[in-house]
């Protein structure tokens, strides 16, 4: 779709720059059978029209040199601001090719003003004497020539104004191109992929990611060895047992002989204090025993390393 879509802009500059190229080229011929005419057969040459030639020369010039770099580097930053900024120069300069040809706007009848002069249409330019070997031609003639001019010249001056802005979407295509580059959504080719549809959308299925739709298909990922703690209290998990009280899935598995809240709720007197001089453990009775014994006011000797006090 990328692709598809930088063919079609670069042809469409193409065309436009050959717009302007075959407007330039019009002008210039016209203009070069004026000026040799006029000066073969001795005739005086207007300054205006000899810029006229010049402006429209190097319009055709820089018209070639643009196709050229259409055809090479299409989009590129540098050479497109440059273009644009030429590009307005000679719209403005063929509003002056335009103003000067002004006369060809009529309908070349009766009394016409040319490059040759002022005249009934239907007369010849008349030689000063000087027997030049090329053909003048009529003043009806020569006013259809300034009309051509005239017209061309409105015709590039439009295209011209066209242009910078095809520039700006050239370039900005050529920025995504390279932001995105191949992927599945374009066949690892080139361009940014498809586009979601405008239904698409609508149901939330559409994403500006280019590879949108292989995420969307992406299998979880599945946890590494690494990702994995080891467990540091295995017997509290062991399977096949069931606990004091209880006929769960663990069973009567109680390593450490404790026992359960419960029971000592439902049996307050299973459990009697440790006898003085005994060292106290406090592996050996459950915590709720523990807080038991601390109620009772007997407390465990110092040095247990549990509760060390005097």
């Amino acid at each position: 779709m990328g692709a598809k879509t930088g063919l079609f802009l670069r042809g469409l500059q193409g065309t436009l720059r050959g717009i302007q190229f075959g407007c330039a080229a019009t002008v210039l011929a016209l203009t070069s059978y004026f000026l040799a005419t006029m000066a073969n057969h001795g005739l005086d040459i207007d300054v205006h029209l000899r810029a006229v030639e010049g402006i429209s020369g190097g319009i055709t010039a820089y018209t070639l040199i643009t196709i050229l770099l259409l055809c090479c580097i299409p989009g590129q930053p540098f050479f497109s601001f440059i273009m644009m900024v030429v590009d307005v120069c000679c719209a403005g300069a063929l509003i002056y090719v335009a103003i000067r040809n002004k006369n060809g706007a009529t309908t070349c009848e009766g009394i016409v003003d040319t490059p040759y002069g002022k005249g009934n249409a239907d007369t010849n330019v008349v030689d000063n004497g000087h027997g030049g070997f090329t053909v003048l031609p009529s003043l009806h003639h020569a006013c259809k020539m300034e009309t051509a001019c005239l017209a061309v010249s409105i015709i590039g001056c439009v295209v011209f104004i066209l242009t910078p802005f095809m520039e700006v979407v050239l370039v900005r295509h050529r920025k995504k191109e390279k932001r995105y580059g191949p992927s599945p959504a374009n066949d690892y080719t080139s361009g940014s992929g498809r586009k979601p549809g405008f239904f698409a959308s609508l149901r939330g299925k559409g994403s500006g990611h280019p590879d949108a739709d292989l995420m969307n298909n992406k299998l979880p990922e599945h946890a590494s060895p690494s990702d994995v703690r080891d467990s540091y209290t295995t017997e509290q998990t062991r399977v096949g047992g069931a606990a004091p009280g209880n006929t769960g899935a663990y069973g009567s598995y109680n390593p450490y002989n404790e026992t359960s809240v419960g029971q000592q709720q439902h049996n307050p007197t299973a459990y009697s204090p440790p006898h003085a001089g005994n060292n106290y453990n406090k592996y050996d009775m459950s915590f709720g025993q523990q807080q038991q014994d601390i109620a009772m006011g007997q407390y465990p000797n110092s040095g247990d390393h549990v509760y060390d006090r005097k």
